[in-house]
């Protein structure tokens, strides 16, 4: 009995050790709160910032604002002496040179919009085949490759998004897309320039490159394009299954490229014992810009994606900064950077993972930030609603890290984790910026509250999140990142992803 007790008593002393809370690091995660991080996401999602659309003025008045807050908790300036590390961008605009369809001259910009990527292209088609909505059953039977395909487009936009991205994947030659509920030409805010990294080596992502060009036209422009055939969109929308349809289109277009440039913001603060070392803590501050259908809301706020985030990575830099300057500061340096460029394809991420400013070898972790305000669909009726995240990629290439990240939540913050879209068949990996530090051999967290109703839509404003829910997610991130800026060793890569 006597052995068994003490037995339990060491096990118990073992359990308190390892549960045991630094005060330290709970004095400082004070300093990340609601009403600090509303503060700064009242100023980044405001009309005044006009969606932060990369190249464009509101992104870099939100580069200026970044700049003041490092400079406020006196970071240091790492590139030369400045917080910004400039991004060479190219912009590419699709010109669409002319469209006729049936002998008749189509306007862009009054009959239709498109959006496409790649090399000058002239496509010639004597037919079309509908294909209803896009969906799985819809092309069960039907072959599209190097074919026009007519897509009726309807519902909510991430269904439409996915079953044009489904669409997409079956390499079609052109794809015509009628907004039933529409007469007029929807102008999707995709519609435009793209960019890419100037002297960018690109790996490939699935669904983002060499998709076909996409003709958006309402229901009166489709009944014109039908009108040899004799029938009318209604008409076929209401027959069943594929039906293949006479009609002359020629479409010619070209890409026209000019050089820009946008900055990643880079706040610095130096370790003591551990100093060349690297945590970097990371947000995209950019979102997707005005909304052309937006009536009297015509900004897209990003409130959530990603104001929240950055905001998140603000109030982490504050509570560090402030222990620093209290003789607490961390063994380890971290890195507070902000990218542009993540709605454009992880732009910012990908010029720094060209063009690092602190070596990859001595980089020990990447926590990225990107959506932590809302509550996601998946969570609206759930009882953890405010008092979860989603965790991504902690376990991709060290064990050691995912240990610390499950230690530190069981430790400070106890939400309930969710690893859904950590599965290996989960495409979110490679959406957002941390992507480009992971495949670079450098271990990654990504925290993220899922998807909503309001995921790049004007509606997505700061009366929407949930400030407390923001700040506790992000006090995970601190309190991780604490662990790891003052541990002995760095987490080992001993996982090949």
């Amino acid at each position: 009995m006597k052995k068994q007790l003490a037995g339990f008593l060491l096990f118990a002393v073992i359990s308190i050790q390892c549960i045991a809370q630094d005060p330290a690091a709970q004095k400082y995660a004070a300093e990340i709160n609601a009403k600090r991080t509303k503060k700064h996401l009242k100023v980044l999602a405001s009309d005044k910032f006009e969606g932060r659309e990369t190249g464009k003025r509101g992104a870099e008045m939100a580069v200026a604002y970044l700049a003041s807050e490092f400079r406020k908790l006196k970071l240091i300036a790492p590139v030369k002496g400045s917080y910004l590390q400039d991004v060479e961008l190219i912009e590419t605009s699709i010109i669409v040179n002319s469209l006729e369809v049936n002998g008749s001259k189509l306007q862009y910009g009054t009959d239709f919009s498109f959006t496409g990527s790649g090399e000058a292209k002239t496509i010639n088609a004597d037919e079309i085949i509908f294909i209803g909505s896009g969906t799985e059953s819809n092309l069960k039977n039907t072959a599209i490759a190097d074919k026009v395909v007519l897509l009726k487009q309807d519902g909510e936009s991430a269904e439409i998004t996915r079953r044009l991205n489904f669409v997409k994947s079956k390499k079609p030659k052109l794809i015509i897309a009628v907004n039933a509920a529409k007469t007029r030409t929807p102008h999707s805010h995709l519609s435009g320039a793209s960019l890419s990294v100037k002297n960018g080596i690109r790996e490939s992502i699935p669904m983002r490159e060499n998709t076909p060009g996409v003709i958006q036209i309402g229901s009166e422009i489709a009944d014109k394009i039908l009108s040899r055939s004799g029938k009318i969109f209604e008409e076929l929308n209401a027959g069943n299954g594929s039906q293949l349809v006479k009609v002359d289109v020629k479409l010619n277009y070209e890409p026209v490229k000019r050089e820009l440039k946008s900055s990643n913001v880079l706040g610095y603060l130096e370790g003591t014992d551990l100093k060349d070392e690297l945590l970097v803590y990371s947000a995209h501050y950019d979102h997707i810009g005005l909304n052309p259908e937006g009536g009297k809301d015509k900004v897209f706020n990003g409130a959530d994606d990603d104001a929240s985030g950055t905001s998140g990575v603000l109030a982490i830099a504050r509570a560090f900064a402030k222990a620093k300057k209290e003789g607490n500061g961390p063994r380890r340096s971290i890195l507070f950077l902000m990218f542009t460029g993540e709605e454009k394809n992880l732009l910012g991420s990908e010029y720094y993972s060209i063009n690092p400013v602190f070596p990859f070898a001595k980089t020990i972790t990447n926590l990225n930030v990107d959506m932590i305000g809302r509550i996601g669909e998946e969570y609206q009726s759930s009882p953890d609603s405010t008092n979860y995240c989603f965790l991504v990629g902690a376990d991709r290439l060290s064990t050691d890290l995912h240990k610390i990240s499950e230690n530190a939540n069981a430790v400070y913050t106890r939400m309930k984790i969710d690893y859904k879209h950590n599965a290996p068949d989960d495409q979110i990996y490679y959406w957002s910026d941390h992507y480009n530090f992971a495949k670079n051999g450098v271990p990654v967290i990504f925290y993220y509250n899922g998807k909503h109703a309001d995921y790049h839509k004007g509606s997505d404003d700061i009366s929407k999140i949930n400030f407390e829910l923001l700040a506790k997610r992000a006090q995970l991130a601190y309190y991780t990142g604490w662990d790891l800026v003052m541990r002995d060793k760095r987490p080992v890569v001993d996982v090949k992803d």
